[in-house]
C-alpha cells in the first residue's frame, strides 16, 4: 500500500514532520453540480503523477481490487455504477474512522504532556501504528477511485479514432477511410505489469493531429498520456488549433450523443469535456490568461452552444472565474493562514491537514536527518592564489547603487525595518541562520508556486543559457527575441515567467554579494561569509535548493572570491562551500535526481529553476520529428516526466511561521542592491584590499627603480 501514496490526491499526502512548521488547513472544493445527463465532472485533471509515472501509477492490487467491486457474487458481472456506490461507502466510512482517530490521539497527546495520563504512553505507539494503517487504506481506496474515473468511463477503442478524426462522424459514407499507421506509430511490448495477453501498443510518435485524437483512447489516462499531452502540446501545435480541435468535437456530438453512455458519439463528447475541463483546471495560467482571444473564443462557445443545451456550460463558466479569480490573486486564501478555525469546519479540512497536525503533535521525538548523507563530500581543496586587488577608488557606493524600491506593506512597520538600507548588514547577524533561512524560504516559495512545468519548456528562445547569470539584467522581458532556438510554432504564445524567476534569483545572488563586500571591516565581512555559508547549509538540508544555489552564485563571485577574509574563515565554515559545490553537481547530475527515494513525498522542495531549465534544454536537444514528419512522442513524454516534478513539489509547500518584519527587511535589502556593480562596490571599500606593509612596499619600489637604471646604463 505504502507503493501507492505517489498517486494520491494532494489532500492525502504524507504527514510533513518539519518540527518548526505549523499546520496549514486546506479546504476542500465543493462538489459541482451538472446536468442528469452529463457525468458528475469534479476534478478532472490527472496531476502531475500521472505524468510522471504513467501506467506505472496503479499496481496490480489496484486493478484485482477495481475488478471485485460492485459484485455480490464471483459469477456477476462487472457494474461501473454499483462500483462507484461500494467505493464510495468504503471511502466515507475509512475517512470517517481515520478522522476520529486522530482526534483520539491528540486528546491522548495533550493528556500525557499534562502528566495527568501515564498510562497513555503506552496506548500512543500502538494508536500510532492504527493512524498508519487506516491511512494507507484510505490512499489506496482513494488510488482506486481515481482509477474507476479514467478506466472505466468514455475512453474509445483504436477502430473508432477515425470517427474522432472526423469530427465524431460514425457513418461510411461521408468518412474516407483513415489508416491509423499513417497517424500514429505503436511498437509493441509484453514486459509491462500489467500486459495483456496480446502485449501493450507504447505509442512512438504521431502527427498533430493523431496525437490529438489519441486523448480519447481508451487508456490515455490510465497510460498518462492527457497529462503529458497537456505538457507538451506546444511543440507541435498552438494553443488556438488544440482549443478548436475539442470545440468542434462537441459542436458534432453534443446534440446527436443519447443518454446511453455505451455510445461513441456519448463518449467522445463527454471525453471532450474531460479533457477541456482538464485542460482549463491545469493550464488556465499558461494558455488562457496570456490569451485573451483564446479565452474569449472559448466563452463565446460555452454560452452559445453548451448552456442552452444542459447544465455544464453554467459549471465551465463558473471554473473560468474561479480560475481567473486565483491567476488574478483575488481567490481568498485565509483559510491557510487561519489558525482558529470553528469546530463546525473540523469536516471540512482535508486529510493533509490532519496528518500535519499529527506530525506537529510527533515534532518532539522527530530528528531531521541530511538529504546527502550518502554523497562523499570530501572534493579537492584550495581556493586558488588570491590575487592582489588594487584600484584607484573612483566610484562611491551611492552613486552605483539604484534607487531602492520599496513594498506598500513595509510602511506598517516601525521606522527601523522601514529604512533597511540604514540599518546595513547589522540585523542579519543579529538573526540565527535558521531563522535566516525560514524566511528566505518564504520568500523563494511564494516566487516557486507562480511558476507552471509549461514555464521551463522552450527555454532557449527566451534566452537562457547555461552559464552563472542565466538573464542578463539589462535585457527585459518584452524585448526577448522568440525567433532565435523557437521549438513551439510560431503562433503559439508563452508565457516568460521563468525570466522573471531567474531574475529573482540573480539578485538573490547579488544582494549576498553585495552585503560582504560593503562591509567596512575584516571581521564583519567573516561574520556574513559564515552567516550566508550557514544559510546556505540549512537551505539545503531543508531541500531549498534555489535559496542554496542562489547564495552559492553570491559567494563565488570573482571579487567575492579575492576577499582577505577567506583566509581566516574558520575551517569548519569554509568547508560548507565545498559542500555546497558537491550539492550543485549533484543537481546537475541527473534531471530527476530530486524525485528520488521518499522525501519528496513527505518533505517540501524547491528546486534551482536555472538547473532545471538547463535539463529540460538538454532534453529539447535534438530533433523532434521522424523522416516521416511524425513528432517523437517518447521525447515529448520524457520532458512532460521531467516537468512535472514542478506540481510535484508545489503540492507539499512549507509552513514555517512568517516573520513579516524580517521578510521586509530581506525584501528591501535585496531589492536595494539588485543592480548594483560588485566590482564599483567592492572598490570603495579597504576591507576589499590585501594590505602590504609599509617597509615591503617601499622594498619593493626601489628595487623596480635600480632595475630601471640598470638598463639606461
Amino acid at each position: 500500500l505504502q507503493s501507492n501514496s505517489y498517486c494520491i490526491s494532494p489532500g492525502l499526502a504524507e504527514e510533513n514532520t518539519e518540527p518548526e512548521q505549523e499546520t496549514m488547513i486546506k479546504i476542500p472544493g465543493s462538489s459541482y453540480l451538472v446536468s442528469p445527463n452529463l457525468p458528475d465532472f469534479r476534478g478532472c485533471s490527472p496531476g502531475w503523477s500521472s505524468a510522471f509515472y504513467g501506467a506505472e501509477c496503479f499496481d496490480s492490487e489496484v486493478h484485482s481490487y477495481t475488478k471485485n467491486l460492485g459484485k455480490q457474487k464471483s459469477s456477476e458481472s462487472q457494474n461501473i455504477d454499483a462500483k462507484k456506490v461500494e467505493l464510495e461507502q468504503l471511502l466515507m466510512m475509512e475517512t470517517k474512522n481515520y478522522r476520529k482517530t486522530i482526534k483520539f490521539y491528540q486528546k491522548l497527546l495533550q493528556k500525557e504532556r499534562s502528566s495527568k495520563g501515564l498510562e497513555t504512553k503506552s496506548m500512543l505507539p500502538k494508536l500510532r501504528g492504527q493512524l498508519q494503517e487506516m491511512k494507507s487504506k484510505v490512499q489506496f481506496l482513494e488510488l482506486v477511485k481515481k482509477y474507476i474515473m479514467y478506466a472505466e468511463q468514455w475512453g474509445v477503442e483504436s477502430c473508432v479514432l477515425p470517427a474522432v478524426i472526423h469530427d465524431g462522424r460514425t457513418d461510411a459514407a461521408d468518412v474516407a477511410p483513415v489508416d491509423e499507421s499513417s497517424l500514429l506509430l505503436y511498437y509493441n511490448t509484453d514486459k509491462h505489469q500489467c500486459n495483456s495477453e496480446n502485449g501493450i501498443r507504447v505509442l512512438q510518435a504521431g502527427t498533430p493531429l493523431g496525437l490529438m485524437a489519441h486523448l480519447y483512447s481508451r487508456n490515455a489516462f490510465l497510460e498518462g498520456y492527457v497529462q503529458q499531452f497537456l505538457y507538451t502540446f506546444r511543440y507541435f501545435c498552438t494553443q488556438e488549433e488544440f482549443l478548436q480541435f475539442l470545440l468542434d468535437r462537441i459542436s458534432s456530438t453534443l446534440s446527436s450523443a443519447s443518454l446511453d453512455s455505451s455510445t461513441s458519439l456519448t463518449k467522445i463528447r463527454n471525453r471532450s469535456f474531460y479533457i477541456l475541463q482538464a485542460w482549463i483546471e491545469d493550464c488556465y495560467s499558461v494558455d488562457f490568461a496570456t490569451n485573451t482571444d483564446l479565452l474569449c473564443t472559448l466563452k463565446e462557445f460555452i454560452s452559445s452552444k453548451v448552456a442552452p443545451l444542459n447544465g455544464y456550460g453554467e459549471h465551465l463558466l463558473s471554473l473560468l472565474e474561479d480560475a481567473s479569480a486565483k491567476k488574478s490573486g483575488n481567490a481568498q486564501q485565509s483559510s491557510s493562514m487561519d489558525k482558529c478555525e470553528e469546530e463546525g469546519e473540523e469536516d471540512r479540512k482535508t486529510l493533509h491537514s490532519l496528518c500535519k497536525k499529527l506530525s506537529e503533535d510527533r515534532s518532539c521525538s522527530f530528528t531531521f536527518f541530511f538529504l546527502l548523507q550518502n554523497f562523499n563530500w570530501k572534493l579537492s581543496k584550495g581556493m586558488g592564489p588570491i590575487a592582489q586587488y588594487q584600484r584607484e577608488r573612483l566610484y562611491s557606493s551611492s552613486s552605483v547603487l539604484p534607487k531602492p524600491c520599496y513594498y506598500s506593506f513595509t510602511e506598517e512597520f516601525p521606522v527601523s525595518f522601514a529604512k533597511a538600507d540604514e540599518m546595513g548588514p547589522y540585523l542579519l547577524i543579529e538573526y540565527s541562520a535558521q531563522q535566516l533561512c525560514c524566511q528566505l524560504t518564504l520568500l523563494q516559495q511564494e516566487v516557486f508556486h507562480k511558476c507552471h512545468p509549461v514555464h521551463f519548456l522552450n527555454s532557449r528562445a527566451l534566452g537562457v543559457k547555461d552559464k552563472c547569470v542565466a538573464v542578463q539584467k539589462a535585457v527585459s522581458t518584452e524585448t526577448v527575441s522568440l525567433q532565435v532556438c523557437n521549438l513551439f510554432l510560431s503562433k503559439c504564445i508563452q508565457d516568460q515567467y521563468l525570466l522573471q524567476l531567474l531574475r529573482n534569483a540573480d539578485s538573490i545572488s547579488t544582494w549576498v554579494a553585495a552585503e560582504i563586500v560593503t562591509c567596512h571591516t575584516s571581521k564583519l565581512q567573516v561574520s556574513l561569509l559564515s552567516k550566508f555559508l550557514l544559510i546556505a547549509k540549512c537551505c539545503y538540508e531543508q531541500r531549498n535548493f534555489a535559496t542554496a544555489m542562489q547564495i552559492l552564485a553570491g559567494l563565488e563571485n570573482l571579487i567575492v572570491r579575492q576577499l582577505p577574509a577567506w583566509k581566516i574563515l574558520p575551517a569548519k565554515v569554509a568547508e560548507i562551500m565545498e559542500e555546497l559545490k558537491a550539492v550543485e553537481v549533484f543537481l546537475k547530475s541527473d534531471s530527476l535526481c530530486l524525485m528520488e527515494g521518499e522525501r519528496f513525498k513527505t518533505h517540501p522542495t524547491i528546486p534551482s529553476a536555472h538547473v532545471l531549465a538547463m535539463h529540460v534544454q538538454q532534453l529539447e536537444t535534438g530533433g523532434f520529428t521522424m523522416t516521416n514528419g511524425a513528432h517523437k512522442w517518447t521525447k515529448l513524454r520524457n520532458i512532460a516526466k521531467v516537468v512535472s516534478q514542478v506540481h510535484a513539489f508545489q503540492e507539499n509547500p512549507y509552513t514555517y511561521t512568517p516573520d513579516f518584519k524580517l521578510q521586509s527587511y530581506l525584501r528591501q535589502r535585496i531589492s536595494h542592491f539588485k543592480d548594483a556593480e560588485i566590482s564599483a562596490l567592492a572598490a570603495d571599500n579597504c576591507a576589499n584590499f590585501h594590505q602590504i606593509p609599509a617597509e615591503k612596499h617601499s622594498r619593493k619600489i626601489q628595487d623596480a627603480l635600480r632595475r630601471m637604471k640598470a638598463t639606461f646604463q
